[in-house]
């Protein structure tokens, strides 16, 4: 059964066909750019969801580009999709913030006000007395939610805007002293695939 019954073939072939190819690029690059995060964080369940959905659909756009291999258009659309794709998939990840980030801040100033401030806004902290190569230093550690990250280096900021700090990704973290909105969360996954257990 041909889908293009009825349009005029040019259209089909420089147009249709390209937009079709390029909307799927889009897709599957963007799935695969998720799939990755998901899978840097363990994630057991939705990166093979994502995995399967992405290689399907990249398959549906390589059998359009081998059935028209003399199309230029074709080719323009699968890169063109494929750059958009990794645009897109950078921009989905960096709004859904997911996983959590350890924040290290080196203070030379004493830092008793900073930790107050940070207790009082729910972070949980560890402090260290350290010494750098100017003298005495305070050394925090910190493990905070991604969505959370800029409102700490804001009122790191506000303490001090010399303060040096660094951020790096978390694998994974015990749940040992999880706040409540992360154990709701875990809920809501749970609801979304529900677990059966063996009689």
């Amino acid at each position: 059964m041909n889908f293009f019954d009825g349009i005029d073939p040019m259209l089909v072939d420089w147009v249709i066909i390209p937009a079709l190819i390029f909307f799927a690029r889009i897709c599957d690059v963007t799935l695969g750019t998720l799939r990755i995060v998901f899978v840097s964080k363990g994630d057991k369940v939705v990166a093979p969801i994502l995995g399967f959905l992405e290689v399907l659909i990249w398959l549906i756009a390589i059998t359009q580009v081998m059935e028209n291999l003399s199309n230029v258009a074709s080719y323009l659309a699968w890169a063109g999709g494929f750059a958009m794709g990794n645009f897109l998939g950078l921009r989905v990840e960096q709004k859904l913030a997911l996983g959590q980030m350890v924040v290290r801040v080196i203070t030379v100033e004493p830092a008793d006000k900073l930790i107050d401030r940070l207790k009082g806004h729910g972070y949980r902290l560890t402090c260290i007395d350290a010494r750098g190569t100017r003298g005495k230093v305070n050394l925090l550690f910190l493990i905070v939610k991604r969505k959370k990250l800029q409102h700490l280096l804001n009122i790191i900021h506000d303490y001090n805007p010399q303060a040096f700090y660094s951020v790096e990704d978390v694998r994974s973290v015990s749940e040992i002293g999880l706040a409540q909105a992360e154990t709701e969360r875990g809920a809501d996954v749970r609801k979304l695939f529900p677990l059966r257990k063996g009689k």
